[in-house]
């Protein structure tokens, strides 16, 4: 068999490839045995006509259609890994060509992947990252454990404040007309957590329990609640209780009750900063990692990337999404209506950063290409078992899920990225903004 590519635009073009008369003849054969046992000619039981009796009859063209399609996607995967061309979405085939006795010949429209035009990709300039630990830090961090060992205590007699937490009753309006969710009773609501409407606890503040408050608010023109959007509304309010938050002091005993594994306020503080060592280095790598790869995606060059490859991204992306959220027991159609969304919504949400994450990837692959990178067994070996332990799964499972060729693809792009990464100059902050 001989394929032909022609390029016809900066992404597509034309291939024309032939079936030989040999694999026709295969196709022929396999598509009477699929179809003969419908066939019902007089004199013959049904599924027993011989092949010359049904040529004789119908002609052997009447098998081109499924024999065609028995070939076709061999015929056209060969075609392509002979053109030496990668396609991004189906093809268009057309027939130039069934002649009897003759190889058929056929023409594909095919978009391909876009060609990449690298860049410097080795000794690209980034800041180094800030992995000091300051005593802010550390602070912050002990002040956080502080506060989510805070008790409400009740408030007798005295006003609200903003961090207070108050017990409420209320029931919404609109237009003077009660509306669906807008009540509820011996409600805890934090004021200043702007978990409600906006405005709605800041009047609040300034009232005791007992008080009935007439609270007045818009709701937001993006709500989800579309009959809401936009609308005032005036929930009738009754404060019950109002509780302040109650700190521990910071000693000894606090810092026992935070970590069992300490005995004093010190030993907490040397933990906290061990830990946040290790999340600023990490979170030092990856910003590291992240500078490096865009610095070298900014210097290349990808002329029009083909719409099927953002497609095909956006549509990964909310699959990955959503199949996270199936593994926290929230089913897709659970998830829209508890966000109130539609599938277009997650799609425009994905779809705003596709065509960088198509081009990062793309940039990628040419640089294995540049650069010679070729996994090792051992690699392989070693994603595989990676993946078993990830997933709980054996590693024939995982192989049998994987090709070789994916496999060597995820790791090729991993030791890409590192190679990157590791060959940056890191430089100073304040070398970066000269």
């Amino acid at each position: 068999m001989s394929a032909k590519w022609e390029k016809k635009g900066t992404n597509d073009g034309e291939l024309t490839f032939e079936i030989s008369t040999d694999k026709i003849k295969e196709g022929l054969d396999k598509a009477f045995n699929k179809n003969k046992k419908n066939i019902s000619i007089p004199g013959f039981r049904k599924g027993k006509v011989s092949r010359q009796i049904f040529n004789e009859m119908y002609g052997e063209e009447a098998l081109y259609q499924d024999a065609l399609n028995i070939l076709l996607p061999e015929a056209y995967s060969n075609a392509v890994k002979e053109a030496g061309i990668e396609p991004v979405a189906q093809p268009e085939v057309n027939i130039d060509s069934l002649e009897k006795g003759q190889p058929w010949v056929l023409k594909a429209k095919v978009t391909v992947k876009p060609d990449v035009e690298l860049g410097e990709y080795e000794g690209v300039e980034v800041e180094k990252p800030n992995t000091r630990v300051y005593q802010k830090d550390i602070d912050a961090e002990i002040e956080k454990k502080r506060q989510n060992q805070a008790e409400l205590v009740l408030k007798e007699g005295k006003a609200a404040e903003k961090g207070d937490t108050v017990v409420i009753d209320f029931d919404g309006y609109v237009d003077g007309k009660a509306f669906d969710g807008g009540k509820s009773t011996n409600y805890s609501l934090e004021l200043g957590s702007n978990s409600f409407i906006p405005g709605f606890e800041d009047q609040l503040v300034g009232h005791k329990a007992g008080d009935d408050v007439d609270v007045k608010v818009t709701f937001p023109e993006n709500y989800q609640a579309k009959e809401l959007a936009g609308k005032e509304a005036t929930f009738k309010t009754k404060l019950h209780e109002v509780k302040a938050k109650q700190l521990p002091k910071l000693d000894d005993e606090f810092a026992k009750d935070v970590d069992e594994d300490v005995d004093s306020l010190d030993e907490l503080k040397d933990k906290v900063k061990a830990q946040l060592k290790d999340q600023k280095k990490t979170d030092g790598e990856n910003q590291l990692e992240d500078e490096a790869i865009k610095a070298v995606v900014a210097n290349a060059t990808v002329k029009d990337i083909p719409q099927a490859m953002i497609d095909e991204d956006v549509q990964r992306q909310m699959d990955q999404y959503l199949a996270n959220m199936q593994q926290q027991g929230i089913n897709s159609q659970m998830y829209f209506q508890l966000t109130g969304t539609k599938p277009e919504d997650l799609k425009k949400q994905f779809a705003s950063g596709a065509e960088e994450r198509v081009k990062t990837n793309l940039v990628l692959e040419a640089i294995v290409k540049d650069a010679k990178i070729e996994p090792t067994k051992e690699e392989i070996d070693q994603q595989v078992k990676d993946l078993a332990t990830q997933y709980g799964m054996k590693e024939e499972a995982v192989r049998g899920a994987l090709t070789d060729d994916m496999l060597k693809h995820d790791i090729s792009i991993q030791n890409a990225v590192k190679m990157i990464t590791d060959n940056a100059k890191k430089e100073p902050k304040s070398k970066m903004k000269k």
